[in-house]
C-alpha cells in the first residue's frame, strides 16, 4: 500500500480538492490518501461546490493537522502552496518523494459570485490536470 500526503496551509481548499481527485484517479486498494495543513481550518464552501459540479462528493473530507499523521510512512510528500512548502514541519518519510505545486488560491478571490466561481473553477482545473498526469507520470493507475 502507497501512501500520499497532500498539504496545503489550512487543508481546506486546494489540498482537498487534489485529494479528492487523488481518490478519484487512483485504485484505493493499492494507494492511501491524506491531505493535511500546518493549520486546520475547516472545508472551504466553494471547494466543496466547485468539486460538486464536477461530480465528486468531498464533504465527508476532515480538514487534518499535519501532526495527525506523524506514524504515517509517506512514499510521496505533494504541497499544494507555497506557505505550507516553505512553513511546514519536517516530516520524517525516509524515502518519500517530496513534489511541489503552488497552485493559484481560489479563497483569497473577493469579487462577485461570477468571480468566485471563475477562481475555484480555474484552481480547481489546474489541480485535476496535475494530479491526473501525477498519478500516470507516476505509475499509479
Amino acid at each position: 500500500m502507497k501512501n500520499i500526503l497532500v498539504l496545503c496551509t489550512g487543508n481546506s481548499c486546494r489540498s482537498q480538492m487534489a485529494h479528492g481527485y487523488l481518490n478519484h484517479f487512483l485504485d484505493n486498494s493499492t494507494v492511501k490518501v491524506y491531505s493535511a495543513g500546518i493549520e486546520t481550518h475547516g472545508l472551504n464552501p466553494g471547494a466543496l461546490a466547485i468539486m460538486k459540479e464536477d461530480g465528486l462528493n468531498i464533504d465527508h473530507h476532515t480538514s487534518n493537522h499535519v501532526d495527525e499523521y506523524a506514524d504515517v510512512d509517506f512514499d510521496y510528500i505533494i504541497t499544494v502552496c507555497d506557505h505550507a512548502n516553505e512553513n511546514c514541519p519536517y516530516i520524517p518519510s525516509k524515502n518519500a518523494t517530496r513534489l511541489h505545486h503552488n497552485f493559484f488560491d481560489p479563497s483569497k478571490v473577493i469579487g462577485t459570485e461570477a468571480e468566485k466561481h471563475a477562481a475555484f473553477l480555474k484552481a480547481r482545473e489546474e489541480i485535476k490536470g496535475y494530479f491526473k498526469d501525477f498519478v500516470e507520470e507516476y505509475n499509479l493507475v
